[in-house]
């Protein structure tokens, strides 16, 4: 987490958190997080035998109640689980990043994740049995739904705990990496490493948040990353736009190839729609890649609202479209293109 106690604690009180599982590394944050709190949350303590050499002993182990591995041992193996009553009730709080107002804990449905998660999948065309290396936060956007997609198809999580270019490339070679998905200044990482050397197989690399410049999406692509370019925000719970490659575009020039995939693109099938609109008059811009507006959008995964919100989320929310505050246009071939970010924060770490 690159969050201090104070912003955990107001998280953790804003939504009245009632338990807490905490990695080893964190156990000093979490203590000084749950100092001020009137019903602090119970603690669960995450070891990592392979990793905690050379971490100071955890910070006053009396706070934490359990071991993750003693709650499982604990464990009723004829426990009868409650179901949803329905698939429009809560099912997780993902918080923004607070950039330039307090986090807001973002509501999502069993509806709209369980779309999201089968929508991941079908759009960046993941087969069965795929290595995903986890360089993008599982914690951010719920790691734009892929903890569960990648379960879905059978997938093998690589995970690491420092986001450093040799152990990346490392990991991508030991474990045969297929898969990963990352912020744009990963990708300038990899892409600008001195030591960089072509992949021994194609790696698809999934990016999203601010536009990647086109000369590392090349650089990437030489290096055998097969690059996607998409759009989202933690209010859809992954990527809903996505630039949709036509091989008649391989055949292009680079710098051409390049200025098409720098585009964030179209509406995945799992979505309903994404428009550009004339603040003003709620009208939609012309289609021809100058006019800017507002970027709005509907479809199964937007969220809820936002929790203890109604203000905001009448804001956000109007005849059930989404309000994101991002500027963009459209081209004439509908591909979408943002010019500007209403929160333009680039999140590597968690």
């Amino acid at each position: 987490s690159r969050l201090d106690a104070r912003t955990v604690s107001v998280l953790l009180r804003h939504c009245d958190s009632k338990l807490l599982f905490v990695d080893v590394f964190y156990s000093d944050l979490a203590v000084q997080a749950i100092a001020e709190l009137d019903k602090p949350p119970i603690l669960v303590l995450i070891s990592d035998e392979e990793e905690e050499e050379g971490v100071a002993d955890v910070a006053e182990r009396s706070k934490f109640c359990y071991s993750y591995d003693d709650l499982v041992e604990r464990g009723d193996p004829e426990f009868n689980w409650v179901r949803p009553v329905s698939e429009w009730d809560p099912f997780v709080v993902n918080y923004t990043s607070g950039t330039t107002s307090s986090p807001k804990g973002v509501v999502h449905c069993h509806r709209g994740i369980f779309v999201m998660a089968i929508d991941s999948l079908v759009d960046w065309t993941v087969p069965k049995n795929p290595v995903y290396l986890w360089t993008l936060p599982i914690f951010h956007a719920n790691g734009w739904c892929y903890p569960w997609g990648i379960a879905a198809v059978g997938g093998t999580n690589v995970c690491l705990r420092k986001l450093q270019t040799p152990l990346i490339y490392r990991l991508i070679r030991d474990h045969g990496v297929t898969h990963m998905c990352g912020a744009p200044v990963v990708l300038n990482m990899l892409t600008a490493a001195r030591d960089s050397q072509p992949l021994n197989s194609p790696v698809n690399f999934l990016t999203a948040g601010s536009t990647p410049p086109a000369s590392v999406l090349l650089r990437a692509e030489s290096l055998g990353f097969i690059v996607s370019h998409g759009y989202g925000l933690t209010e859809t719970a992954g990527v809903i736009v996505s630039c949709a490659w036509k091989p008649k575009w391989n055949l292009l020039p680079a710098s051409d190839r390049g200025r098409l995939k720098v585009r964030q693109g179209v509406r995945t099938v799992g979505f309903t729609e994404i428009d550009v609109v004339e603040p003003s008059s709620g009208r939609s811009v012309e289609r021809d890649g100058e006019t800017f507006g507002e970027i709005v959008m509907r479809g199964s995964s937007i969220m809820l609202g936002y929790l203890k919100d109604p203000i905001g989320t009448g804001k956000s929310l109007k005849n059930g479209w989404l309000f994101t505050g991002d500027i963009g246009v459209i081209h004439g071939d509908g591909y979408l293109e943002i010019k500007d970010r209403s929160k333009d924060i680039i999140i590597t770490g968690g």
